[in-house]
C-alpha cells in the first residue's frame, strides 16, 4: 500500500477569502515504511499574507517571488500523489485549499477525492485520546516524537513529524492483543483459568480517598469532552 503524508502552508486560514497555498510537503510510505522519497515545493501565491500567517511559516513574499506558481507544478505534484492514500492532519483544511488550487486551473483537473483516498490523522488522534489536545505539537510530546527543531511551521518538516506520529498512532495491534502467529501460539499454550478448581479470584477494595480522586478525574474528563466520558458509557 502506498501512502503519502501531506502538509501545506498557506497565506491565511480560508481559501474562500482568496488565500493560496505557498508550500507543499509530502513524505512517501510503502507498506508503512518511509521510502526516503519526498516531494517539496515553495509556491508564489501572487497575493499578500494575512496578518500573522507569514510569522507562523517564516516565509515572505520576497522569498517566494521567484518560486513557481501552482499551475507550473500541478502536473508533477498530482503525478506524485495520484492513486495514493493521503494522511493529513486536519485534512479538510488542506484538501479545501488544494481543491481550490485545482479549480482555479480548470474543471478538467477535478477534485482531490477523485484522485486519492484521504485519512485524517486528527480524527484518529481524537478517537485514541478523547478530550485531549491533539495538535501536532501535542501529539509529538505525548508520543515521544522529537520536535525540538520545529521553531516554525514548514510543510516538509511537519509532514516528516506527522509521519512519525501517524506510525505511532496506528502501530501496535499486538499491543492490544492482536499479535502475530507466534504471540497467538504462545497465548494458546498458557493454561486456562478454571474458577471451579482454582478458587475465587481475588477481590480488590478501593479506599474512600481513591474514590474521591477517581470522581475528581472523571469530572475533569467530562468537562473537556462535553459532560460525558468513555467511563460513563461503559458504566451504563
Amino acid at each position: 500500500m502506498r501512502q503519502i503524508i501531506l502538509d501545506t502552508e498557506t497565506t491565511g486560514l480560508d481559501w474562500k477569502k482568496g488565500n493560496r497555498v505557498v508550500e507543499i510537503g509530502c513524505v512517501e510510505l510503502i507498506e508503512r515504511r518511509p521510502t526516503g522519497n519526498t516531494y517539496h515545493q515553495y509556491l508564489n501565491p501572487q497575493r499578500e499574507f494575512e496578518q500573522g500567517a507569514a510569522e507562523v511559516t517564516g516565509l515572505s513574499l520576497e522569498f517566494l517571488a521567484d518560486k513557481p506558481q501552482f499551475a507550473d507544478i500541478a502536473d508533477a505534484f498530482l503525478a506524485f500523489i495520484d492513486g495514493a492514500e493521503l494522511i493529513i492532519h486536519n485534512a479538510a483544511f488542506d484538501i479545501g485549499f488544494l481543491d481550490n488550487e485545482l479549480a482555479l486551473l480548470g474543471a478538467h483537473y477535478g477534485r482531490m477525492h477523485e484522485r486519492v483516498q484521504v485519512e485524517d490523522s486528527l480524527l484518529l488522534a481524537r478517537q485514541r485520546f478523547p478530550g485531549q489536545r491533539n495538535s501536532l505539537d501535542a501529539l509529538c510530546k505525548r508520543l515521544d516524537v522529537d520536535n525540538a527543531h520545529r521553531q516554525l511551521h514548514g510543510a516538509l518538516l511537519d509532514a516528516q513529524l506527522l509521519c512519525e506520529v501517524y506510525l505511532h498512532l496506528t502501530a501496535g495491534q499486538s499491543e492490544i492483543g492482536f499479535g502475530g502467529e507466534e504471540e497467538t501460539s504462545q497465548a494458546a499454550a498458557l493454561p486456562a483459568f478454571n474458577a471451579l478448581t482454582e478458587g475465587q479470584r481475588p477481590r480488590v477494595t478501593v479506599s474512600a480517598v481513591e474514590l474521591v480522586a477517581h470522581e475528581s478525574r472523571l469530572a475533569a474528563l467530562r468537562k473537556k469532552s462535553g459532560d460525558q466520558c468513555l467511563w460513563d458509557m461503559l458504566a451504563r
